[in-house]
């Protein structure tokens, strides 16, 4: 950032200002993959659907919410799915930007996987840290237990109709 001018460049790493939204930009890399995921989703969706609804005079809205939506809806669901799992295995983006060390900012990137892997490696609490590895376990499995039982329904598998019920 020197060399395009800033003087001064935000303390990434050890200021509690600067250590989440690092993250947070850190993070937007995976983007990319998620957005490779929706667009082959997007590539599925077959064209003469579109076609079909022009001609009975769809408006783009319309073909939005009755063609494009029903039919990413497994993609949606997949992507929820693992964003869900993921959010649970944050780790490795707070570790390396400090998180582990003992910098101002560490409290601030201290997440649940985190504080389990300090607890058990770094300060030798394995039983505890096992303990929390369980209820972590739990906690995410009941969270996708329940965004299953709450939006299997509303996925449209193409192929097989609605496989949700």
């Amino acid at each position: 950032l020197r060399q395009l001018g800033v003087d001064r460049p935000p303390n990434w790493i050890s200021s509690p200002t600067w250590a989440v939204p690092s993250l947070v930009l850190m993070s937007v890399w995976a983007v990319g993959g998620s957005a490779i995921i929706y667009l082959a989703g997007l590539q599925n969706v077959p064209e003469h659907l579109y076609e079909a609804a022009e001609i009975d005079g769809a408006r783009r809205w319309d073909k939005f919410w009755k063609i494009t939506l029903p039919l990413l809806s497994p993609t949606l669901f997949f992507m929820f799915i693992t964003g869900l799992i993921g959010a649970f295995q944050v780790f490795q983006q707070a570790y390396i930007l400090g998180g582990g060390t003992k910098f101002a900012a560490a409290k601030y990137m201290r997440f649940y996987v985190l504080h389990l892997y300090i607890a058990a490696f770094q300060e030798g609490r394995m039983g505890y840290g096992s303990a929390l590895a369980w209820v972590r376990v739990i906690i995410a499995a009941v969270a996708v237990i329940i965004a299953f039982n709450a939006f299997e329904r509303r996925v449209y598998y193409e192929e097989g109709g609605n496989q949700g019920g």
